[in-house]
Order: C-alpha cells, then structure tokens, then sequence
C-alpha cells in the first residue's frame, strides 16, 4: 500500500541508520535504527504511523536536505 507520508526508505546496515524520503521530498537520516525496527517497519501496514508511533519518538535524526 502506497504511503502518504513516506515516499521511499533506505537502510544502511553497516551504520544502522534509516533514510526516509518523505512525500514532500524532505530527507532524513534516523539514527542508530536496528535491523529488527527497520524490518519492522518495513513490514508495517502504515509506515507513516509506525514512522510517527515508534521511530521519531525513539531516535534521534539528521535533516539531510528539504
């Protein structure tokens, strides 16, 4: 099911962070995301919910671009 929020993701295993393309093009790095949260994630029905209910809440982040 497509996103509303989220657009495309990536994760960097070797340096635990999950990259999100949001919808509006912004970019961020999530930082210190385990390989159990990001399948997690990527198996969530809504990613914008899990998004919001267990990652921003939980790691700290870098705005890459806007």
């Amino acid at each position: 099911m497509p996103s509303s929020v989220v657009n495309t993701y990536n994760y960097l295993e070797d340096k635990k962070i999950l990259r999100i393309v949001y919808q509006s093009g912004a970019v961020y790095d999530y930082l210190n995301v385990s390989q159990k949260i990001f399948d997690e994630f990527k198996s969530a029905f809504s990613k914008g919910i899990y998004l919001n209910k267990v990652i921003k809440p939980k790691f700290k982040f870098k705005k890459i671009s806007d």
